[in-house]
């Protein structure tokens, strides 16, 4: 957003999907949002209950018959009054009710993600909520969904409460000591009372840092690429494992020049395939290109599938990988093997053309995933923004518990700085440059 919403107006929006559709749902909310309604529908039915009205104009033409429902401030979605209007979705009616909305003063169309900032400000929600509700919006499979739901619905936010509840008791031990160092009944000292559950406090953050990649790999994806020389059947096992003609197979070695990439629903886990140019020595411009994006894509793999003909005579290219990426050895077009095709050892025989050994390799790739994604909850950090700030709340406290050659006032001071990363990844100080960016994210309407 290019600029602060202003609160004192009020916003609407169509909230529901693509018009047409069967039902069509416009929601308002602000200071004149029940004023405005009572001129569309006439009375209000009762707080939180549906009720049919004839939805008119204010020159008394009707627009459409639908179900009204008020929501009173505070206990609204945004925290102020609210309302929602089901309507029938056809594109001229939705049309029709919205200008006739925008004629009302102090009456606007809303902003992409307006409502939830409102949410926001109105102390509904905070930011790691704010992020599932996106996140869950956005859910194509189901881990995605359990994922932001354990964001949306407060129980990550909850974590990081307790563990800011923890460091501000810690600090007023410590202020405690500072300032009443001289009288006796200050039991026990601090170092007794506060640096063990700093240190087991401490070991969560690493833990939760430890999963961190867990939680990337459920939002963002899995990514498996596909790769060997010219012509052992990448883009045949692209095809073969997305079910549909996804990249062009010819008999001609580098028909592949570019990446090419679709996205599979393994279990609930989104698994990302990319199938790549083939990897030899040319001269040709186009296909070093190619290549080289090929090469780049490896270094980013979560897991290389290594094709090699099984039925040639000839030995497939060796490929450099990076250590840190597993691989997987794939003996491709067995249905074309013979007496003559050279005796090596594959991790895993496939015909893409006979449809063999693809449901074999789907459970592979599932394995890898849930190795990388097994965590005991999925209360874990799964953004960027998330992750930064959890890195300084480690670096802090750990430097808070082992600087015992410093003063307790610069001990504090980390313990400080600590309990404000943590109330910046829920929204609760200092947030103000992020929130056009996280906001802007959500469709008009939510």
């Amino acid at each position: 957003m290019s600029m602060i919403p202003n609160s004192d107006e009020t916003i609407f929006a169509l909230s529901s999907g693509a018009l047409p559709a069967g039902v069509a749902v416009v929601r308002l909310s602000g200071p004149a949002t029940f004023s405005v309604l009572r001129t569309l529908v006439g009375e209000l039915p009762e707080p939180r209950f549906a009720a049919l009205r004839s939805i008119r104009s204010r020159d008394g033409h009707l627009l459409d018959t639908g179900l009204v429902v008020n929501f009173p401030n505070p206990a609204s979605f945004t925290g102020e009054d609210c309302a929602e209007i089901h309507l029938h979705g056809g594109k001229a009616v939705v049309a029709a009710l919205l200008s006739e909305l925008e004629s009302f003063e102090g009456c606007r169309i809303a902003e992409a993600g307006e409502f939830s900032r409102r949410a926001f400000e109105n102390g509904k929600l905070d930011l790691v909520e704010i992020e599932g509700l996106a996140d869950l919006l956005t859910a194509e499979t189901e881990m995605q969904r359990r994922l932001a739901a354990e964001q949306s619905f407060g129980r990550l936010s909850a974590v990081y409460e307790a563990w800011r509840e923890r460091l501000l008791h810690a600090r007023a031990m410590i202020e405690a000591e500072l300032d009443f160092a001289d009288e006796g009944d200050i039991p026990g000292s601090v170092s007794d009372r506060v640096w063990p559950d700093l240190g087991a406090l401490a070991e969560e953050v690493r833990k939760q840092l430890e999963a961190e990649r867990a939680g990337e790999i459920i939002r963002d994806g899995f990514k498996v690429v596909i790769a060997g020389s010219p012509n052992v059947g990448k883009s045949s096992l692209l095809n073969a494992l997305a079910d549909r003609e996804i990249a062009i197979v010819t008999e001609y070695a580098g028909t592949t020049r570019d990446i090419l990439h679709c996205e599979l629903d393994l279990d609930g886990f989104a698994v990302h395939l990319f199938d790549t140019a083939g990897i030899r020595e040319t001269n040709e411009p186009v296909e070093q290109e190619g290549i080289r994006r090929a090469l780049g894509k490896m270094a980013e793999a979560d897991l290389i599938l290594h094709l090699k003909d099984a039925s040639a005579a000839a030995g497939s290219v060796e490929l450099a990988y990076d250590g840190n990426v597993p691989v997987i050895t794939i003996g491709t077009k067995t249905d074309l093997r013979n007496d003559s095709s050279p005796k090596q050892t594959y991790d895993l025989m496939i015909s893409s053309v006979q449809r063999a050994g693809m449901e074999e390799l789907r459970q592979v790739i599932l394995r890898k995933v849930r190795q990388k994604t097994d965590v005991m909850s999925l209360a874990i950090p799964s953004r960027i923004r998330q992750r930064q700030h959890l890195r300084d709340v480690l670096t802090n406290v750990e430097e808070a518990i082992k600087s015992v050659h410093i003063g307790l006032e610069l001990r504090a001071e980390y313990l400080r700085r600590a309990s404000d990363s943590l109330g910046r990844i829920t929204g609760k100080i200092d947030v103000e440059a992020m929130l056009g960016k996280i906001f802007s994210d959500f469709c008009v309407g939510k």
